[in-house]
């Protein structure tokens, strides 16, 4: 492949010292997670919600089944958390058992900032600021988003001069003063109690998650055994006046960990291995695989049928048709299948791996998707933590091609942007464009014409990419928050 000839019929994935497939990912969870929050209530369709939050009410039922692409979203955030735990971990790794202790301290360093994250933040949310709170809540919610900038950003080099230890301390004094003094929607003032349960779930399986891959780094086999263990304990747990019924609901800090949040352990832990993959994948010494040009078809197929694939999951078990669907599905698996063999390059080696392994979680969720009266949300299924884990795979493979193959680095932008600043695509709605657009007058008029389910979902497609340009503006100025 030296010829200009063949360089022109040749696509080249050279060395990447990051997984940018992995980045989308987590940037298309966080932006989807968005959008999800900002579409208009009640007049779009119930696959543009949670199964269990049907319109025109959107009142919870937890006997509702069914899988809309709303309730992806978390566990696409969960699964690119998991795939990042041994690239983020895999560097500071040496031998000794002095190195294995500072591994773990640090893991736990990282947990309590993203409890205290959790905890802060819910504090500065303002949907839970009492509306006579001074001077307002949407004032307080912006002023939350400044000292949680300054409590968690990284400054790049350029900005060194600032002490940050001295501003970082500053702001977490500040905010405390602050989150003192307001009053909130259930007349308590500060509680630890009071935090966001997604990021409190992120932090007991990001802890848990890197220690049980920090002891299992060379052993899948093992990995997924304590995932066994896992299973019998939350299986065993539903049995009552039992030990595991008793130790399932125990909690020493209800407002920190509870067993029931290492369920998502289910999902995390699966992230891992794609993680290890991609791992072992960057370590290789030549990654200029190159791909004929005439392959792009071959690609295209495995797009649309990973694509294809997710799609009839989705309307399939939200419509209810839980046979037909399964069989359907396998048909096409087993279709796509024959996509990954033969791997010519190590790039097509680690598609066909995180195939297997998403093919494999798939199956297994289907089989359980009778169990426990289908596939659902909350409280979450086997089914459903099986399921979407399946479908990660399939979208960091979607990913994988398009960013490191095709090379659609440029045009998926802003999902890699956002990706590799979560925190603040996390935060920079509820507490910066929100606000903003309540002092501007832009929310009143949006909701005044919002009238049919096309403007619905355009609102929250406005609102999303207003918070995404932001988020990717402030990775393009290298501000990132980290914890």
């Amino acid at each position: 492949m030296n010829s200009n000839k063949q360089g022109e019929n040749t696509i080249s994935i050279s060395h990447q010292k990051r997984a940018y497939s992995l980045d989308a990912l987590r940037g298309f969870a966080v932006l989807t997670m968005v959008l999800s929050g900002t579409i208009s209530y009640r007049i779009l369709p119930a696959w543009m919600y949670h199964a269990q939050e049907p319109p025109p009410t959107h009142t919870y039922n937890p006997n509702l089944p069914g899988l809309t692409w709303v309730d992806l979203v978390f566990p696409l955030f969960l699964f690119a958390m998991g795939a990042s735990i041994p690239l983020a971990l895999s560097h500071r790794i040496k031998s000794g058992i002095t190195n294995q202790i500072k591994v773990i301290l640090y893991i736990l360093k990282r947990g309590f900032f993203l409890g205290a994250f959790a905890i802060f933040l819910e504090h500065f949310r303002p949907g839970k600021i009492a509306d006579n709170s001074f001077p307002n809540k949407w004032l307080i919610a912006v002023i939350g988003f400044v000292i949680l900038f300054f409590m968690f950003v990284r400054l790049p080099s350029s900005l060194r001069k600032i002490p940050q230890p001295a501003t970082t301390i500053g702001a977490w004094i500040l905010a405390v003063i602050i989150i003192s003094g307001i009053r909130y929607t259930n007349g308590i003032g500060f509680s630890l109690a009071r935090s966001d349960i997604i990021l409190i779930v992120l932090t007991n399986t990001a802890v848990f998650g890197s220690i049980i891959w920090l002891f299992t780094r060379f052993n899948f086999k093992l990995r997924v055994g304590i995932l066994g263990l896992l299973f019998a304990l939350r299986l065993s747990s539903t049995v009552a006046k039992t030990w595991t019924a008793a130790l399932w609901a125990y909690s020493p800090v209800p407002w920190l960990f509870k067993f029931h949040y290492l369920s998502y352990l289910f999902i995390v832990i699966p992230g891992t291995i794609a993680g290890d993959l991609i791992l072992n994948w960057l370590k290789k010494p030549n990654l200029d695989n190159d791909f004929n040009r005439k392959q792009n078809y071959k690609l295209l197929a495995i797009i649309l049928g990973l694509l294809a694939n997710i799609l009839i999951l989705l309307i399939g078990l939200q419509g209810r048709w839980v046979w037909q669907t399964t069989l359907v599905s396998a048909a096409i698996s087993c279709l796509a299948g024959f996509l990954f063999v033969n791997p010519k390059n190590e790039t097509e080696i680690l598609m066909q791996k995180l195939y297997y392994w998403g093919v494999y979680w798939l199956a297994l969720g289907l089989l359980f998707e009778p169990y426990q009266g289908g596939i659902k949300k909350d409280t979450a299924t086997y089914s459903y933590f099986f399921l979407t884990t399946g479908i990660a795979f399939f979208v960091l493979i979607i990913f994988t091609i398009l960013i490191d193959v095709l090379q659609w680095q440029k045009p998926l932008h802003l999902l890699i942007d956002n990706g590799q600043n979560p925190m603040i695509g996390y935060v920079g709605f509820a507490n910066l464009v929100w606000p903003i657009f309540i002092a501007l007058g832009i929310e009143r008029f949006v909701i005044a014409n919002v009238q049919t389910p096309l403007h619905g979902f355009l609102k929250g497609v406005f609102y999303t990419l207003t918070v995404g340009y932001i988020v990717s503006l402030f990775t393009r100025l290298k501000l990132f928050w980290r914890t």
